[in-house]
């Protein structure tokens, strides 16, 4: 794991290039100003006001051939209830969104995947759970059938949330080498009826365009933090 800044790069001094006379202005859209965008050409930022917001915007963003980034599409979001904290210190349980820079692993869905998606997608059927079991081997992992060592009162059902799982993307948090007591399934999903219990929510129509624009061969990945940073990320 690398810490890495989040968002005003030049906040860095050794990260501020010198602009050469008659060279292209400085890219200053938030990818384009943050240290790290994972390495691909298309990058999902959530931002909130502050780490006690529950409210924000997700954004996608596309970079062109000129390695300059692009909006290509735009968001309310929602966040945990008790709002954001450093995702590499964050402790399960406390219904608080991971800042950070992670992959997205794959997609999932009560319903079909979204005409035109290109996303690794599972569809969630009756015996499909989430592990959020410590003790289970299947700790952070979708589980189907229910992995014997976890137990169904520390794991979700996931088909038992029709309207937020309609769609959802998996956000790589804790997920490569799990620490345990650090938190499970966190997942960019469709709103419920206020904020999440740690992951990141948009409304249906936003989940679904975002489906229909996420390429696995452009490594998609996604940034949460605060509006302004910098803050510091751990990349996972």
């Amino acid at each position: 794991m690398r810490l890495r800044a989040f968002a005003l790069a030049c906040c860095l001094p050794l990260l501020c290039a010198w602009t050469a006379p008659g060279a292209p202005p400085p890219d200053e859209t938030l990818p384009g100003r943050m240290a790290d965008t994972g390495g691909g050409s298309q990058l999902i930022t959530a931002e909130a006001a502050s780490t006690a917001s529950t409210t924000g915007t997700v954004t996608w963003w596309e970079r062109t051939g000129g390695g300059r980034w692009e909006r290509a599409g735009s968001a309310p979001a929602r966040f945990g209830a008790n709002g954001l904290t450093d995702g590499a210190t964050r402790r399960q349980g406390t219904a608080t969104t991971p800042t950070g820079l992670f992959g997205l692993p794959f997609a999932f869905g009560v319903e079909p995947a979204p005409a035109g998606a290109r996303y690794p997608y599972r569809r969630v059927g009756p015996d499909a759970w989430w592990c959020q079991d410590n003790g289970s081997r299947a700790y952070n992992r979708w589980s189907e059938p229910l992995a014997a060592d976890c137990r169904p009162g520390e794991a979700e059902h996931l088909i038992g949330y029709p309207r937020q799982y309609a769609h959802a993307l998996v956000v790589g948090f804790n997920y490569r080498e799990p620490v345990r007591e650090r938190g499970a399934g966190v997942f960019l999903h469709v709103d419920g009826s206020g904020a999440t219990a740690g992951c990141v929510s948009v409304p249906a129509d936003a989940m679904r365009r975002v489906l229909r624009w996420a390429d696995p061969a452009r490594a998609p990945h996604i940034a949460i933090g605060t509006a302004g940073g910098p803050t510091a990320i751990t990349r996972y």
